[in-house]
């Protein structure tokens, strides 16, 4: 859904079209939906929705996109993770909109709006509105506020009571999560991480209206729109026809090769310790470690972001945040007798985010289940541990 552009070259070309849109728009000017397909990066497996404005007598052929920032921006980085990162509208020639996505092998689909000329002016003036520097600037939220979901906002805001939407095609409503998915390969670090980072709140059903924050439903819902009673769209084609890229990642570099290597590591070497009666340090300290910075950024996400997705995020349970303190005690040989009601906490939390996942109060990404083994089985041992300790010191 993000494209990153130029702000510079954006304003020139503003500058150019503000002053042609003074004149009003003619009879033959249209206005259309323009969708893109996915792309390899994870900004673009989205897809992404902007209006095109055409007026052959007046010389126009501009796209106006929501969703899009500059990248040189301070503090980008810091900004985005907090979710106070500054996006904005923009407009730029449709040339220039078609060869980005030439370059980027992305299809783009048209849709022809039938809409009368002051229709058209309405919305082609709120989108100037919002094109001014005090109004340009909004805080990007993936689900609520992104460049798809502008679309139904502008043709709202400006169409009136007339207009409507007719969800009926949607046959099976999904939570956001269903409809995240559908868009990303389940054996991808993408999808891993998206599952990591969000939280319950996404397991809910989204409203038909709420299907919109994807570019893809906005395409389908303009084909079940009307406006006065007569079909919005007047016309559809495909401008750009690029078939979507298929996924070519080796699988060596794929989450569960190297989370089942993860499984099999753990399970190997806790076999070994347990035959010699002895705790590789290394490998505890390693997991503690993992797991605990997993946890530490699962709660920044939740409390001290502006993301909304990332609310009530229970890979907390697994994903333990304290793994951090408890690191610098399994250093030792000698563990304190207190590590054992520790891990019998942490394995009780683990087997608590099972339930939650059986009772889809959260669905967490299938690739955990071999994390989740893994964990359970080296907690387990090191209860073993303390037992074997214990018995050592009787005699």
């Amino acid at each position: 859904m993000l494209k990153k552009l130029n702000l510079l070259i954006v304003i020139s070309f503003q500058c150019f079209l503000g002053v042609a849109q003074n004149a009003g728009l003619s009879p033959l000017s249209e206005l259309s939906l323009l969708t893109v397909g996915t792309g390899g990066d994870l900004a673009s497996k989205f897809g992404h929705s902007a209006i095109r404005l055409q007026d052959p007598s007046l010389g126009i052929d501009e796209v106006y996109g929501y969703g899009t920032y500059n990248f040189e921006d301070p503090n980008f980085y810091l900004n985005f993770v907090r979710g106070k990162l500054d996006y904005t509208i923009t407009r730029y020639p449709y040339k220039y909109f078609e060869r980005g996505y030439i370059l980027e092998k992305r299809w783009i689909k048209e849709q022809k709006l039938q809409l009368t000329l002051d229709q058209r002016k309405a919305i082609v003036a709120y989108l100037e509105t919002n094109l001014l520097p005090k109004n340009r600037f909004y805080k990007y939220d993936f689900l609520f506020e992104n460049c798809a979901t502008k679309i139904p906002e502008v043709f709202e805001k400006n169409l009136g009571n007339g207009l409507n939407f007719d969800y009926t095609y949607l046959k099976e409503p999904y939570t956001f999560r269903q409809l995240i998915h559908q868009n990303l390969n389940v054996n991808s670090w993408s999808n891993f991480g998206i599952d990591l980072a969000l939280g319950s709140v996404i397991d809910r059903k989204a409203t038909p209206y709420e299907h919109l924050f994807l570019p893809a439903y906005v395409y389908e819902q303009l084909k079940h729109t009307t406006l006065d009673g007569k079909p919005l769209v007047k016309e559809e084609s495909l401008l750009l026809d690029i078939p979507p890229q298929k996924d070519t990642t080796l699988f060596v570099f794929t989450p569960i090769f190297w989370l089942g290597l993860l499984l099999l590591l753990v399970v190997y070497i806790t076999y070994r310790d347990y035959s010699k009666q002895e705790r590789s340090i290394w490998l505890d300290v390693s997991l503690f470690t993992v797991t605990g910075l997993a946890g530490l950024l699962i709660l920044f996400l939740w409390f001290f972001t502006d993301h909304l997705a990332t609310k009530i995020n229970f890979n907390f349970l697994w994903a333990f945040a304290p793994n951090l303190i408890i690191v610098f005690y399994l250093l030792k040989k000698q563990l304190p007798k207190w590590l054992r009601v520790y891990i019998s906490i942490a394995i009780g939390l683990l087997l608590l985010s099972v339930v939650l996942w059986l009772l889809k109060i959260q669905i967490f990404s299938i690739l955990l289940c071999f994390v989740l083994l893994a964990l359970l089985v080296r907690y387990s041992f090191l209860l073993y541990y303390f037992k074997m300790l214990k018995n050592r010191t009787i005699k």
